[in-house]
């Protein structure tokens, strides 16, 4: 069995990056093969400075140090600006399941705009820098810069991968909404005893086009619901990210890819002091843009309705939102 038909494959960017026309044609046919049986991949050759992804660690860790009433200073609700602590939200509602709220503090930042009026204006809100943390503003705009230079290029490679040209999604994503995420997972011995169904993050799938994600390897870590595999643990290779596709994505494609649920394990008895963060960035797309899913043969289902993309993704933020 090759490499990328079980399990969480292993993909190398850089034919895309600096190969020849043949080697991205084979690139995209891998990506579709791929997202058509899981929509998780770890990705290499991406080009993102391990030094850069360092700091960006540094500063995190900064800010989740401060006491509570500090941080409470920044405090946002989901899909915001700011920080959300413990029991802000439960990803397991997305899917109609009531859960706990899930084990982690977050820190939010997004795109700015303050142009964009009436309703679309909710996603373009000033963000909020700790002055406590130096450096956070610098630090953090040179990470989503990269972030969003390797979005670009992941829906480039994809459009391809759906036989469209190069540009198809760029069309739609030329004032997008993003969101970047510090996931802290604080250790047992802060949270105590995990509640009956509680993860660090329940089961649920990601709402836009693409997430990038820099994790940790832990005991309490991340795992994908594969369909005949059950629930597998993500891979950790040091200077990897896991890509994902979303929700929106994947009706995009007709239901041809696949948004697969995930969660993050609660903290284990085992490993009652390990405390993890996740760097998190969730690319979406314009919100004013109109999603016509892909007909067969492209797509796997026919007459799926069109979706404003903006809508389509506050409908799922406010069904994980607890407070």
């Amino acid at each position: 069995m090759n490499a990328i038909d079980s399990g969480i494959p292993l993909i190398d960017l850089s034919p895309w990056l600096t190969g020849d026309e043949a080697a991205r044609d084979a690139l995209a046919a891998d990506i579709d093969r791929v997202l058509r049986r899981v929509g998780f991949l770890v990705l290499v050759g991406h080009g993102v400075p391990a030094d850069l992804v360092t700091l960006v660690r540094e500063r995190g860790r900064e800010f989740f140090a401060l006491p509570d009433d500090v941080k409470a200073r920044y405090a946002s609700r989901v899909g915001g600006r700011g920080w959300l602590a413990i029991g802000a939200e439960a990803n397991g509602y997305s899917e109609g399941t009531e859960t706990p709220p899930d084990l982690k503090e977050t820190f939010i930042v997004g795109a700015e705009d303050a142009s964009v009026v009436g309703p679309d204006a909710a996603w373009f809100v000033p963000n909020q820098w700790p002055a406590e943390v130096n450096d956070l503003d610098v630090v953090l705009q040179r990470y989503l810069a990269a972030m969003r230079e390797l979005a670009d290029t992941l829906l480039s490679l994809c459009s391809r991968a759906l036989g469209e040209p190069d540009g198809f999604f760029g069309g739609f994503t030329a004032h997008p909404s993003w969101s970047f995420q510090y996931n802290w997972y604080p250790s047992r011995d802060i949270t105590g005893e995990p509640a009956e169904g509680q993860y660090r993050i329940g089961p649920h799938t990601d709402f836009g086009t693409l997430t990038l994600l820099d994790r940790q390897p832990g005991s309490g870590g991340l795992q994908v619901d594969i369909d005949g595999e059950g629930w597998v643990d993500a891979p950790h290779i040091p200077g990897a990210l896991i890509v994902n596709t979303g929700d929106l994505l994947a009706r995009w494609t007709g239901e041809r890819w696949r948004s697969n649920r995930h969660r993050v394990l609660p903290p284990s008895a085992d490993a009652p002091q390990e405390e993890l963060m996740s760097l998190v960035y969730f690319f979406e797309a314009d919100p004013e843009a109109i999603v016509e899913p892909m007909e067969p043969p492209v797509g796997r289902t026919e007459n799926l309705p069109a979706v404003r993309a903006g809508d389509f993704i506050r409908e799922r933020y406010d069904a994980i939102t607890m407070i």
